[in-house]
């Protein structure tokens, strides 16, 4: 790529950045769904560009993991900072940040049991209150049926109210299983889903150390 389209991007992406880019984030952070996203923006910005927006946030701070949690992670984030030559001219300069943190887990294994273990809302509201929200996740792969038999997940779609179904719908769009920080928003769906019988998967507990197949 050349240097003048390099610097083209950088500033279209400055220009993004200044116009939508926080909001988009800040919208995603209080669990709005793609859609909701897009009818809450002031400034015009395009269904597919908002949900790169949000997959690259929620991937950078950790609420989506592409592998299982529990094993060490390392984290690349690029960034582009403007700077200001001798006669005001703007350049902008990639700043690459390294980082590796979690330990390797172990897990206990634990299938689930609804007449040994009661209602899946209350025993996940438990172990979700043991672990810190950023330590429990729960696998999710719904982007392989979205792609792979849209027909099928339209059906499985159908058990969700409308909020939590432009959630999945929105979020989960690429062939890829993923793991999702099990927060209320997922917990609800994840509960719902499974309660009708078409969710099959697991969740993890970083700080108690364990795995809940369901």
């Amino acid at each position: 790529m050349s240097e003048q389209k390099i610097f083209q991007k950088a500033l279209s992406d400055f220009t993004y950045e200044a116009a939508s880019g926080g909001a988009i984030r800040h919208l995603a952070d209080l669990g709005y769904s793609i859609k909701q996203i897009e009818e809450n923006l002031s400034f015009p910005t395009p269904y597919e560009r908002i949900q790169k927006t949000v997959w690259e946030h929620f991937m950078d701070t950790g609420v989506l993991l592409l592998e299982e949690p529990g094993k060490e992670r390392h984290y690349e984030k690029v960034d582009f900072v403007k700077e200001y030559g001798k006669y005001g001219k703007i350049s902008f300069r990639q700043i690459t940040d390294k980082t590796v943190d979690t330990k390797q887990i172990y897990w206990k294994e634990h299938y689930f049991n609804e007449d040994r273990d009661g209602k899946l809302m209350d025993y996940l509201s438990e172990k979700c209150q043991k672990n810190e929200q950023d330590e429990a996740y729960v696998s999710c792969d719904f982007g392989f049926f979205h792609i792979n038999e849209p027909k099928k997940f339209d059906e499985r779609m159908l058990v969700l109210n409308k909020r939590q179904r432009d959630y999945v719908t929105g979020l989960f769009c690429q062939k890829k299983m993923v793991y999702h920080r099990l927060d209320s928003n997922m917990r609800e769906i994840v509960i719902r889903l499974y309660e009708k019988g078409v969710y099959h998967g697991n969740c993890y507990f970083i700080k108690t150390e364990e795995k809940i197949v369901l």
